[in-house]
């Protein structure tokens, strides 16, 4: 089993920055994905973003494209968001998901773990 610890959440007005920490630990794979998703109150959870833990290489979904910044830390099995820029519309309860799985996917269905969520909220 995997275990995923957000951190980091919490109120900010608008324009302004947060950054959310994600702390895995439990059993490890070789190869998977570390990824963000967000879900607003009756919306669906939607991708932000992903890094796949072997190659590095990062995903982002367009709405957060040139304000969120996915990162890594191999050696405390940790996930970083950065998020700059934030907008009311970035208001929703961020969950980070690991999939064991290598590439790119932006559904929540092929993530194997989940985190317990961090609530965002940004004001106007």
């Amino acid at each position: 089993q995997v275990q995923l610890v957000e951190s980091g959440g919490g109120l900010v007005q608008a324009g302004g920055s947060l950054r959310l920490s994600c702390a895995a630990s439990g059993r490890t794979f070789s190869r998977y994905v570390m990824g963000w998703f967000r879900q607003a109150p009756g919306k669906e959870r939607e991708f932000v973003a992903s890094i796949s833990w072997s190659t590095g290489r990062t995903y982002y979904a367009d709405s957060v494209k040139g304000r969120f910044i996915i990162s890594r830390d191999n050696a405390k099995n940790t996930v970083y968001l950065q998020m700059k820029g934030l907008k009311p519309e970035d208001t929703a309860l961020y969950y980070c998901a690991q999939g064991i799985f290598e590439g790119k996917s932006l559904d929540p269905d092929r993530y194997d773990y989940w985190g317990q969520g961090a609530q965002v909220t940004v004001s106007s």
